[in-house]
């Protein structure tokens, strides 16, 4: 009788602590995850009216920084974005080429500048959306000369999207295709 007995506690303490864990409010960290995202929202919109929902290979100048040496390096993003895709809908690749000269940065698409780039820094991977880091999300970041590799979606990382999305992709796609961000020399 007493092992009936020793059943039924474990029984019941298993049904409130599920009880307890289903009616537990959500985490704030949990809530703006799945919060609807104005950047996306806007990009989106974007892709969907002016280019048909479907974007290949759109490539843009970002802007310079200056590397831990002290040497000067600029971004260089190619969006692709396809609106029929479940997974992965939209593609943001970014790698870095040296410091370019007005006469370089003229003579050169974007295209071409991307493709001087040997390997890519970071791949942001967005299905919906909602903030950057939701289910489906994917941020894919490089070490050193090293490939990519999946890593951890910061609030940094969440930051840098969203900068990356509103100061230069959504501007150079609103310009219309063939276009380039607004150059930062």
């Amino acid at each position: 009788m007493k092992a009936v007995h020793a059943k039924g506690s474990w029984g019941a303490a298993l049904c409130i602590l599920v009880g307890a864990s289903l009616s537990a409010p959500p985490t704030v960290r949990a809530r703006e995850k799945n919060e609807p995202d104005p950047a996306t929202i806007q990009l989106f919109q974007v892709l969907n009216s002016s280019f048909g929902g479907k974007v290949e290979h759109f490539c843009l100048l970002g802007d310079m920084y200056t590397d831990a040496s002290g040497e000067q390096y600029r971004r260089v993003v190619r969006v692709d974005y396809d609106k029929s895709r479940t997974f992965g809908r939209l593609n943001i690749y970014v790698r870095s080429v040296g410091k370019m000269t007005p006469d370089q940065l003229a003579a050169y698409s974007p295209q071409q500048i991307y493709d001087f780039g040997e390997s890519d820094q970071a791949k942001y991977v967005k299905t919906d959306t909602l903030t950057f880091g939701a289910p489906g999300d994917l941020y894919l970041a490089a070490q050193g000369d090293g490939p990519l590799h999946s890593a951890s979606i910061t609030d940094q990382v969440r930051k840098q999207y969203s900068d990356l999305i509103t100061q230069y992709v959504i501007p150079a796609l609103q310009k219309g295709p063939g276009a380039q961000a607004p150059s930062t020399q």
